[in-house]
């Protein structure tokens, strides 16, 4: 809840390096990405909803097939992860819990990271102390 009334706009290179892999990955969301810095709105919209078909093809994905007990992890920073529509049709609970870990800023291919245009994100513990002990 309070992450929603947190209003954070960022500009985000449209292709980062992983932090770990020093793959270079596609960073868009249908939810978060509004658009891309250079094209006119149409031309960006158009070209996200080509990467976003692109991104969910099933050759690209993962269903995973629960058994009790079963957890499942994914990496954020490199993953796309959408709920399967047919989960409202069974009897089965589902009982979900979100961990969202602080981590580093999106890299882009050329070494510039993400900066935030408007609103605070959200520091690490350390962030928070730092600033903290500055003011």
């Amino acid at each position: 809840k309070t992450l929603d009334r947190r209003r954070l706009v960022s500009e985000h290179p449209l292709v980062t390096v992983h932090p770990e892999t020093g793959e270079r990955v596609l960073y868009v969301s249908p939810t978060y990405v509004k658009s891309i810095k250079g094209m006119s709105p149409r031309e960006s919209q158009k070209f996200l909803e080509i990467l976003w078909e692109h991104a969910v093809r099933p050759e690209y994905t993962v269903r995973f097939k629960w058994n009790e007990g079963d957890i499942a992890f994914w990496d954020n920073r490199s993953t796309v992860h959408l709920a399967p529509t047919d989960i409202f049709e069974s009897d089965e609970d589902r009982q979900l819990y979100r961990i969202t870990l602080v981590g580093e800023k999106p890299v882009g291919v050329d070494g510039r990271p993400s900066t935030a245009l408007e609103g605070d994100p959200i520091l690490t513990a350390r962030e928070e102390l730092a600033r903290d002990a500055a003011c």
